[in-house]
């Protein structure tokens, strides 16, 4: 259905508003460049404020950049209006027609086209079975579920066949369960069309679940831009760790080697972690380790104390003291093991392999 496929390229966009308060000027985006490859879905990710929506929006045409050029494919874009632009935007509200039913809201791009009334009936049908609406064609967007709401302003994006799908926060109006629903069901008809999409979420799980690459932003600039699994065991930053999935963090300085690992003295005691070359002897290195790769024993690791131990069902959640050092863990498929309550002496045991160092 698609047409050629087409990426994005960002060159050093950056985008200035002034404080309303105070009258200073900021950069909501600063400085960024980015090159999203034609057909795979990227995810914008980051806290509120962090440029992830205008950046979008700059792409979409809604905001002009104050600094750097957009490109769509090999074409800049950015005197372009957004109805001149070979994009289409789902929007977090749907943005449906009210008084118009399924097939009119889907319709509506293509009459304002004027494409002839059976290419329309033709396109509209065919996009309405994709996203599983099909047989709903007359009925009011006002007697729709939240979920086949979100279907229609799909569709509606879809049918005009643009390069490039924008997606704006466009699950956060769902319950948690439709989302997951729903989020699966994107995923499906962006690989089934083979669209370009950019996706901007503050949701860290909806990000891992459908893209190819996620972009994580902080202050206006790009922190890191990886595939899920990039990003999530080898962080850039702290910051970066600490926002995708939870994060522990042990600090201290390395005091040899031992074989191929580095050996660090975190609280007084020794551990061995992975080894770069940078890594120097004496200097100070901040490892991450995530709650699901360490685990509980009465010997082996690092000593520590249980200051919380919860029973969560599929998991047991312990939080240990390690000297002065919080750090969380899951016990996964706790039934047959060995429950540590809170005051019990034990040791946090991870393999070396199962950490990253900043």
């Amino acid at each position: 259905m698609a047409k050629e496929k087409k990426g994005v390229r960002l060159d050093h966009i950056s985008k200035i508003y002034k404080d309303p308060k105070t009258g200073k000027e900021f950069y909501a985006v600063k400085d960024t460049s980015l090159e999203i490859e034609p057909g795979t879905f990227v995810t914008l990710l980051g806290p509120s404020g962090c440029g992830k929506t205008t950046t979008l929006r700059m792409i979409a045409g809604f905001e002009s950049p104050d600094e750097g050029e957009i490109y769509l494919g090999n074409e800049a874009i950015n005197e372009l209006t957004p109805n001149k632009r070979d994009t289409a935007m789902v929007f977090q509200s749907y943005a449906l027609l009210p008084h118009y039913n399924i097939f009119d809201n889907v319709a509506y791009g293509l009459k304002l086209r004027k494409m002839p009334k059976d290419v329309i009936k033709e396109k509209v049908t065919k996009i309405l079975k994709l996203v599983e609406l099909e047989g709903m064609e007359s009925r009011m967007t006002n007697q729709l579920s939240g979920g086949q709401q979100q279907r229609v302003a799909l569709a509606r994006a879809l049918v005009i066949e643009p390069s490039v799908l924008l997606f704006d926060e466009p699950l956060s109006n769902l319950d948690a369960k439709l989302r997951v629903q729903m989020r699966t069901e994107i995923r499906r008809i962006q690989q089934e069309v083979g669209i370009t999409a950019i996706y901007v979420t503050h949701d860290q799980s909806e990000a891992m679940a459908i893209s190819d690459k996620i972009i994580i932003m902080n202050k206006g600039v790009v922190a890191q831009m990886g595939t899920p699994q990039e990003i999530y065991y080898h962080p850039v930053d702290e910051f970066v760790a600490d926002f995708i999935g939870e994060a522990n963090f042990l600090r201290g300085p390395m005091v040899g080697k031992d074989g191929k690992y580095a050996v660090l003295d975190v609280e007084g005691n020794k551990t061995r972690v992975e080894y770069s070359d940078k890594m120097k002897e004496g200097e100070n290195y901040t490892v991450v380790l995530r709650p699901e790769a360490a685990t509980l024993a009465d010997e082996g690791g690092l000593p520590c104390t249980v200051v919380l131990s919860c029973f969560m069902g599929s998991y047991q959640n312990y939080h240990v003291k390690v000297g002065n050092s919080l750090v969380k863990l899951e016990e996964k498929n706790p039934k047959n093991k060995k429950i540590y309550n809170v005051g019990d002496k034990c040791h946090l045991v991870f393999d070396a392999e199962s950490v990253h160092v900043l």
